[in-house]
């Protein structure tokens, strides 16, 4: 399996120890989980954002009705996501 070697300040060291110890795993285990914790994360962030912009598209009239004040005018100018 690839490995990764990450450095850390004496501080984050020794937090890392005792967090380790309070929760009775290793510290690599411990690091393992948080990075695969914020991987699944930002995968499931990525997802909604996506269903976010295929829902916005699919209902993009229906947007622009109810906010009209958010809609570009002829000139450019207005907000727009």
């Amino acid at each position: 399996m690839p490995a990764l070697n990450v450095e850390f300040s004496d501080r984050e060291l020794e937090d890392l120890r005792q967090i380790a110890k309070e929760r009775g795993t290793s510290m690599k285990a411990l690091v393992r989980e948080a990075a695969a914790a914020d991987i699944a994360r930002h995968r499931a962030l990525q997802e909604g954002a996506e269903a976010f912009r295929r829902f916005f598209a699919s209902h993009a009239d229906e947007f622009a009705a109810a906010f009209p004040e958010d809609e570009a005018s002829a000139t450019g100018e207005g907000r727009v996501a």
